[in-house]
């Protein structure tokens, strides 16, 4: 059976497509057979932005990295079981990209996911989506409406597939300098975890080199393609390898659940 990877979060501007398209190129890099799937119709951004990976490797000749992909459109008659069913098939990792809004797509998705990966940016706005926090003491007053909807699913997963779901939260965009603000929302997603049952790993920092590669469909393993590369962006290109082994994926075959941890292909 194939891993899913579900990136949901029903806030937009957290980075999610990005992250899940890059998880998907940077999945496909070490080897793996790897699926992907948009279900944000309107937007579209996985889907465009994997359209464009494909113009570019036309245009230029080069092979690169590449998942398969598809991009859910409800006005078809394919209900959204029926094409997670087809997409997965081949695949050994599918991952599926959700929109920034509670809708039963959104759902099905989330109930297939092995694992759940919820990227929020470092700040008590996006906080708030999870868990409600004093504002006097910054401590966590208790769980928001977004995770109940997770643990609904859980359970659902549990009940209908006899299995467990890791959510994963990211923590995207941080700042590169140590703030007093990323501080008290460190500690208050710390506290969060251990309530409500995620894991907290960082994700990709704030550089505006994620919206340059968009046109071209290009990630941070691209290098070679990637015109005036710098330090920044190889600094980049290793906080995407870390929010990969982070993601504790099982090795080819299920031996093991362990983080890969061997050097991407380039």
């Amino acid at each position: 059976m194939p891993h899913f990877i579900t990136f949901a979060n029903e806030k937009g501007g957290t980075g999610k497509s990005t992250t899940a398209v890059h998880s998907a190129v940077a999945l496909a890099a070490q080897g793996r057979k790897v699926a992907a799937l948009d279900l944000d119709t309107r937007q579209r951004t996985l889907g465009r932005y994997l359209d464009n990976r494909a113009a570019t490797m036309r245009r230029t000749g080069v092979d690169l990295p590449m998942p398969a992909y598809a991009t859910f459109d409800p006005a078809k008659d394919e209900k959204i079981d029926e094409l997670i069913d087809r997409i997965a098939a081949e695949a050994e990792i599918v991952v599926i990209d959700t929109p920034g809004r509670d809708d039963p797509h959104s759902r099905a998705a989330m109930v297939r996911a092995d694992t759940l990966v919820t990227p929020i940016n470092d700040s008590f706005v996006d906080l708030d989506l999870i868990g409600e926090v004093d504002a006097e003491t910054y401590r966590v007053r208790r769980p928001s409406f977004y995770a109940e909807l997770v643990w609904n699913s859980r359970t659902q997963r549990a009940k209908t597939h006899g299995a467990s779901v890791d959510w994963v939260v990211l923590r995207n965009r941080m700042q590169h300098i140590e703030a007093r603000n990323m501080r008290r929302v460190g500690d208050a997603l710390a506290e969060l975890s251990r309530r409500v049952g995620f894991r907290l790993i960082p994700g990709l920092g704030e550089r505006v080199i994620y919206r340059e590669l968009f046109p071209k469909g290009l990630t941070l393993l691209d290098l070679n393609q990637i015109e005036d590369a710098a330090v920044s962006h190889i600094a980049a290109r290793q906080e995407l390898r870390e929010m990969i082994a982070g993601f504790a994926l099982p090795e080819p075959g299920g031996e093991s659940a362990a983080p890969r941890r061997a050097a991407m292909a380039l």
